[in-house]
């Protein structure tokens, strides 16, 4: 059955939707010897499909692996980095890091910390990190200063940011000290670095951020009372790669 060559790479877990593009975009994909083009329909079945010359097939799919990790600071959410930093695919076993095409589902920034999802679901990927998409996520911030309830109201509301508002979040003030609070944020978007962003327009610069958790799925592992440290993961249960899928 005919369909897109980057569905397809996606499909088969090699990588993201989006990854998949720019493999086709590099050059880097034929299609039964000829050089594969964006959006170009292909059959399985039928057509045989190379990824840096080496050809690659159905049969050939990887496990689907749905995996939650807890995040340290200074770790970048990418496959790979230029400038040598540690990535979150650093931190996995050695047998998942390579030939499985499990990647980051959305980011963190290098100095946020919690809770991500890795997976080699293309499909998956592409629904979780699309702009509709609506899985809420949870975040633990600690800000200079003390915002008053009008600051967070504001917050509340909706921010202009590059000359478009933000989603309605979820502000609550949870602590004060005497110069700096946690606030509880729940957001239904992710634009890049929007927190930060935000909390720097209101005046009440970030110091630390924390995502607690991507819908239902946290970081304390099922049926315990204990959590993922920094640095380890978890594979998702079956109940929770269901309710990534339902979304």
């Amino acid at each position: 059955m005919e369909a897109r060559l980057q569905k397809i790479i996606a499909q088969w877990g090699i990588a993201s939707r989006r990854e998949a593009e720019e493999m086709i975009k590099q050059s880097r994909v034929k299609v039964n010897g000829n050089l594969a083009l964006l959006g170009q329909k292909v059959d399985p079945q039928i057509d045989t499909i190379y990824i840096d010359g080496k050809p690659i097939c159905d049969q050939q799919r990887p496990s689907l692996f749905y995996l939650l990790l807890n995040k340290p600071a200074g770790v970048v959410s990418t496959c790979d980095d230029p400038q040598g930093r540690t990535t979150v695919l650093n931190l996995l076993p050695s047998q998942l890091q390579h030939g499985l095409g499990i990647h980051p589902v959305g980011r963190l920034d290098a100095n946020s910390t919690g809770a991500l999802i890795l997976t080699n679901d293309g499909d998956l990927t592409f629904t979780l990190t699309h702009p509709k998409h609506n899985i809420s996520k949870t975040y633990r911030v600690v800000v200079a200063g003390k915002p008053p309830e009008a600051v967070l109201n504001i917050w509340r509301k909706g921010v202009l940011l590059e000359g478009r508002l933000t989603r309605p979040a979820k502000v609550r003030l949870v602590k004060s000290y005497a110069d700096q609070s946690t606030l509880e944020i729940i957001l239904q978007e992710g634009r890049n670095r929007q927190i930060r962003r935000v909390a720097e327009q209101l005046g009440y610069p970030v110091k630390g951020l924390h995502r607690l958790a991507i819908g239902s799925i946290r970081l304390q592992i099922p049926k315990t009372k204990l959590s993922l440290n920094v640095g380890e993961y978890r594979h998702l249960t079956p109940d929770e790669v269901t309710f990534l899928k339902s979304k």
